[in-house]
């Protein structure tokens, strides 16, 4: 019988593997990839800036979990998309995740330039009707590897918002005027990832997602349930997921819950509030 609510792990730790190992272990990070033969792990790459300024994630968070999907019979990328103002292959190179990935023999993708692509139709989309994605995305297990940090327009941007730079277009744009926290529950109602691992070694606060102040928490958090681990990850930051737009029309379209069965530390010895701008 399923538990009534959803696992997330939260860990505490110094910067390493360790702490990623942990939390996907109290997860069963495995039983979540069962049925695939391929892994994306997409990451947050909105600017070229170095995991510790709490802008992009951290490639010691990525090889953690690459370490931990070495047993299984899956091949791994790690993936991001071009966005407005960044160009992901630059950033990959400056941010120390290519050299991560060269040492670990992990292929590198920007999907902008993945040529197969196809057409996910949404039902009852919240701004958007349809996307179109390279056809791997809807062929793999995607890990949403986010940073815990906040946003000028969605309060936060974690696992849910990580997972819209899986649209190969560079002018993203177009989305933020259709109403970003609208297309974030659409993608993931079509797109819905696997595990969502939340990178808090250093997380941001004030004005993120890019020029915000990075803030040390030691903490990652993960689940299955991608709703479940933003909303936990939200109070941490003592934000209310149900005052969060994308995270509470999620959970009302059945996108996962909002309510969590807490493993590791508790909320309440790690919660801090966040500055917002």
């Amino acid at each position: 019988m399923k538990s009534a609510s959803p696992i997330v792990a939260i860990v505490k730790g110094e910067r390493g593997h360790e702490p990623v190992f942990k939390a996907l272990d109290l997860i069963d990070y495995k039983q979540a990839l069962v049925g695939y033969d391929k892994v994306l792990i997409k990451i947050n790459f909105i600017t070229d800036k170095t995991w510790d300024t709490g802008a992009t994630t951290d490639p010691i968070v990525v090889e953690a979990i690459i370490k931990k999907l070495e047993d299984l019979p899956v091949k791994v990328y790690v993936v991001e998309s071009d966005a407005t103002i960044t160009n992901a292959d630059k950033a990959f190179e400056k941010t120390g995740m290519k050299e991560m990935c060269n040492r670990n023999g992990v292929e590198w993708l920007n999907l902008r330039h993945v040529k197969d692509k196809v057409k996910l139709d949404i039902p009852n989309g919240e701004a958007l009707q349809s996307i179109i994605v390279p056809r791997l995305v809807t062929e793999s297990a995607v890990i949403s590897a986010a940073k815990l940090k906040t946003h000028r327009n969605t309060t936060v941007t974690l696992g849910m918002k990580n997972m819209f730079g899986l649209l190969p277009d560079k002018f993203k744009g177009k989305y933020h005027m259709k109403g970003i926290s609208k297309v974030v529950v659409d993608i993931n109602t079509v797109l819905r990832p696997a595990l969502t691992v939340i990178d808090g070694f250093v997380g941001m606060e004030g004005n993120g997602p890019i020029d915000g102040t990075p803030i040390q928490m030691n903490l990652i958090i993960a689940g299955k349930d991608p709703v479940a681990t933003d909303a936990t990850a939200a109070r941490i930051m003592g934000f209310n997921p149900y005052e969060i737009a994308h995270i509470r029309k999620a959970h009302e379209k059945g996108l996962g819950k909002s309510e969590a069965q807490i493993l590791g530390e508790k909320l309440e010895t790690v919660k801090r509030q966040f500055k917002q701008k």
